[in-house]
């Protein structure tokens, strides 16, 4: 089924959305929160939440990028869980991946709302005037947080590609963003 077709089942509030939902994305949205949590049952979780947020958001405005939209639900709860379990224990990857990021991240504590957009926006836009393979590696690691190894298998890379590309593209994103006037 197609992404307008399953779209429109959940404007008409017909449960079989969420089957097929799961049967279309059930596989990706598992990896994207096996990926950030590194545990079966929370990840399981996380899906069966992106389902159940899917149906409660999905009104009154039709998602453009179905696929994206349940992508970035899944991301976000995954994340908000691992932030709630990380009081006791750390999840390397997830965190390896963000302090890599952090040095381009402006002060989280001081920046309103909406420059968070206008900053997704410019990071877009970097990354589009990147290679496609440097994009890809970059989405993967900081989006759908894959590990470097998953990265270079995905890719046919040598695990040092990988590495160089992921630091060449942060130094060039962090000179970028402060062309583009934004405090790092």
């Amino acid at each position: 089924m197609d992404d307008i077709a399953i779209i429109d089942l959940y404007f008409e509030r017909n449960e079989l959305a969420i089957c097929e939902t799961d049967s279309k994305y059930g596989k990706l949205c598992f990896t994207i929160a096996n990926n950030i949590l590194s545990n079966l049952e929370d990840s399981e979780e996380c899906v069966n939440d992106t389902y159940i947020n899917t149906w409660n958001s999905i009104l009154p405005t039709r998602p453009c990028n179905f696929r994206a939209f349940l992508c970035r639900i899944t991301r976000n709860l995954s994340i908000k869980r691992l932030r709630y379990s990380l009081t006791a224990k750390r999840n390397k990857n997830l965190v390896v991946s963000l302090s890599e990021l952090s040095d381009n991240d402006p002060e989280t504590s001081y920046t309103p709302e909406h420059e968070y957009e206008f900053i997704g926006k410019l990071i877009s836009d970097f990354l589009r005037n990147e290679s496609e393979d440097v994009r890809n590696i970059f989405i993967r690691k900081y989006y759908f947080m894959d590990s470097v190894d998953d990265i270079a298998k995905k890719y046919g890379f040598s695990l040092s590609k990988i590495k160089s590309a992921l630091f060449h593209c942060r130094n060039k994103l962090k000179a970028y963003l402060k062309e583009e006037g934004v405090d790092i």
